[in-house]
């Protein structure tokens, strides 16, 4: 038995106008959908709002007419203004995800009705993986003096590399009218709102350092990205203004002694022993950018200190040069740590923390942004689809389960984003013919539960991170409060392996690489890239190799183990 065809659009308000009988003489773009032999419509989708509700009416009763077989539903829309890119963008996002898309339907998206802005929208969310359709575009018959109701149209495969155009037409008009972080967002939680709506303020409005404090992943990183874009767009939208340059980002806990003075400041031939060339800082390189310092509590007090210099009097001395460097950089700051406890402590520079401390937004957990949960997995479900061309999809008891246990006092998302965003990595790769069952919402719970329980260790009272989690931090301190006992090591570390490992190889490896392919497996976790990982683990023997190759050797060292780190992150 074949697929139904569904087709979904808005009510076009000005081309399928007409309550006459001289309406039938014309083309009507959504009426017109009925007219082909060859396209059977089996269920045409119409948004419109209330005050379109008598112009719907015709529509539908002039479909059945040229299509009886056509069952028409209309849904409801509440447009503030179909103009708001983030207002069009919010309110498709919404009727999508609450949209019940089934499997034997074959789903076609009518572009050619509704404004450019919901013409746009609804080419993101497609290509975005958030609805699984086509575009169908219908247009009249080219020559103007023949009357043809029935008109043309066109399936449109987002595949098909010949609309490669179409693609950056839209790119390109995406930038012209998104360029808000709050288009971005998809949140019902108010607080969360009215925080993001202060960054976006101060985004665009001021070049002081903005510090952002929260728990390790509740997205601190990628909320400086968004921010750059915002301010990169905002200058290149102004005349006579020069546009931002590059963003720069690194995370302190990856940097030790000589090494993190040389990443940040850069050093000359011969400043330390193994500095065989001259090297460029980051912070030259943020020159006229942004540079985004994650994990800023983890910098040593000599760092804060020529941190801070740097950012008062817009220069540095690199390491083993008298000459200093100018430069001129807006700085963005991100820590897990709570730094006014960091600062009581001596762990952290008073006057550091005050230059930081002008803009400092405190980012909620996942644990406080439960009603954002269900936003959340369908965010991951279509970016996961997107990414390997799959239609990912819970079956609804499996989606029921799964929201109870997740939005429960039994979830305590340590991890917060980075262990929703895991927990559906694994589903999605476990689930049978691309569909999440019961029985695999079950042992994911099973999973968290015994990962959560293993990982329930002290981070440290000056720590930001909800419940007691052992996070990407804890695993560079060698301070005795940060090391388990060995049965736990030993467990938690068979615990990760077996996510990636089958039971037969093992049992091959020997206690030692348990422990240290585990270790390895978290940092890959925890780093956007192969490249990152590589430079966190290989720190310190980097500059004793000829050829270093950070990425390279931990590719390497994966592959003894039949892994790639694609798999991991």
């Amino acid at each position: 038995m074949s697929n139904k065809t569904a087709v979904i659009g808005f009510l076009g308000t000005t081309l399928d106008n007409g309550f006459n009988d001289k309406r039938w003489q014309r083309w009507r773009p959504t009426v017109s959908l009925g007219l082909h032999d060859e396209l059977l419509v089996d269920e045409l989708h119409i948004l419109y709002s209330k005050r379109d509700k008598r112009l719907f009416k015709i529509i539908k009763n002039d479909v059945a007419q040229v299509s009886p077989n056509t069952n028409v539903i209309g849904h409801h829309v509440a447009l503030i203004s179909p103009w708001d890119f983030a207002d069009v963008y919010a309110e498709l996002y919404d009727f999508a995800a609450g949209f019940d898309f089934q499997e034997n339907t074959d789903y076609l998206l009518h572009l050619t009705t509704g404004t450019h802005v919901a013409q746009i929208c609804w080419f993101l969310l497609v290509e975005a993986g958030f609805i699984p359709a086509d575009l169908i575009q219908t247009s009249p018959c080219p020559r103007p003096d023949q009357a043809d109701p029935q008109g043309r149209y066109q399936v449109i495969d987002l595949d098909v590399s010949r609309y490669d155009g179409l693609r950056e037409r839209f790119e390109a008009e995406k930038q012209q009218h998104w360029q808000t972080l709050q288009a971005n967002l998809v949140t019902q939680n108010a607080a969360y709102q009215k925080l993001i709506s202060d960054i976006e303020k101060v985004a665009t409005r001021s070049t002081a350092p903005i510090l952002l404090m929260g728990a390790t992943g509740a997205g601190k990183s990628q909320l400086a990205g968004q921010i750059y874009a915002l301010k990169k767009a905002k200058a290149s939208s102004m005349q006579g203004k020069n546009t931002l340059e590059q963003f720069i980002e690194v995370n302190c806990a990856t940097l030790r002694g000589d090494t993190a003075m040389s990443v940040l400041f850069g050093h000359v031939k011969g400043a330390f022993t193994g500095a065989a060339t001259s090297r460029d800082g980051l912070l030259k390189s943020a020159d006229g950018g942004l540079l985004f310092l994650d994990e800023i509590g983890e910098l040593g007090l000599d760092e804060q200190a020529m941190l801070l210099t740097a950012l008062e009097e817009q220069r540095f001395y690199p390491l083993g040069s008298d000459t200093p460097i100018s430069v001129s950089f807006q700085l963005m700051a991100g820590t897990n740590k709570d730094l006014r406890q960091a600062v009581a402590n001596g762990e952290f520079r008073a006057d550091l923390f005050a230059r930081l401390n002008t803009w400092t937004f405190f980012l909620p957990s996942l644990k406080d942004r439960l009603e954002d949960l269900p936003a959340n997995i369908d965010y991951e479900l279509a970016r996961l689809g997107s990414a390997q061309q799959q239609q990912y999809r819970f079956t609804p008891e499996a989606r029921q389960m799964y929201e109870a246990f997740a939005m429960s006092a039994d979830a305590t998302w340590q991890g917060n984003f980075r262990d929703l965003t895991a927990s559906m990595i694994r589903l999605t790769t476990l689930a049978e013919s691309k569909v999440i069952r019961k029985v695999d919402v079950q042992a994911e719970i099973e999973r968290l539960t015994h990962l959560w329980e293993l990982l329930d260790s002290s981070n440290g009272s000056n720590s930001l991170n909800s419940g007691n989690v052992r996070t990407k931090n804890s695993l560079s301190n060698n301070s005795s409060d940060s090391v388990l006992n060995s049965e736990i090591v030993e467990q938690g570390s068979h615990h990760i392996l077996r996510q990636y490992l089958d039971e037969d190889m093992l049992a091959t490896i020997d206690p030692f690489d348990v422990v240290q392919l585990a270790y390895v497996i978290e940092v890959c976790i925890n780093h956007k890239n192969q490249a990152a990982a590589g430079r966190y683990l290989y720190a310190n023997s980097r500059d004793k190799l000829k050829s270093p190759n950070d990425s390279d050797r931990l590719r390497k060292y994966l592959m003894k183990f039949g892994l790639r780190f694609d798999e991991l992150s």
